[in-house]
């Protein structure tokens, strides 16, 4: 297995930014977990389109991704149907492209814990269409 866990792009930008509310909430939980969490390639992309034109923040990103604590789970061509299925069930709570991705690697990868702060996503989504995630952080800011 790749690691204990998904790391989702919320959390992620939280970790990043000191001024972020979730900020403290989400350096706590992340210093629980075993790692390397993983991702996949549109957490990514989601991520540096909201981190944005700021050298600073980009390069900071950068360095995250360098340590060692994430790893990048790819996506093949042939798991495209299955996302796609994914996005169509929760047409009433649309589910984006990147959610799509995690709540299918933790299908293939058989895992359940997913690290966000899209709590009202991920208590909605179920992996394989029964289990619940377990979603950390547990408490709120």
């Amino acid at each position: 297995m790749s690691g204990n866990a998904l790391i989702d792009t919320g959390a992620i930008l939280a970790l990043l930014d000191r001024t972020d509310r979730w900020h403290p909430i989400c350096t706590e939980t992340f210093r629980q977990l075993r790692l390397p969490l993983v991702t996949s390639e549109a957490v990514l992309a989601e991520l540096f389109h909201l981190v944005g034109d700021s050298r600073k923040e980009m390069e900071a990103t950068w360095r995250f991704l360098r340590s060692g604590a994430l790893r990048l789970l790819p996506i093949e061509d042939s798991e495209l149907q299955e996302i796609h299925a994914l996005m169509s069930r929760y047409w009433d709570h649309p589910m984006d492209f990147a959610d799509a991705t995690i709540v299918h690697l933790a299908k293939r990868e058989s895992l359940s814990t997913v690290f966000t702060v899209d709590f009202g996503d991920f208590e909605t989504y179920r992996i394989d269409g029964r289990r619940r995630f377990r979603v950390l952080p547990v408490s709120r800011p």
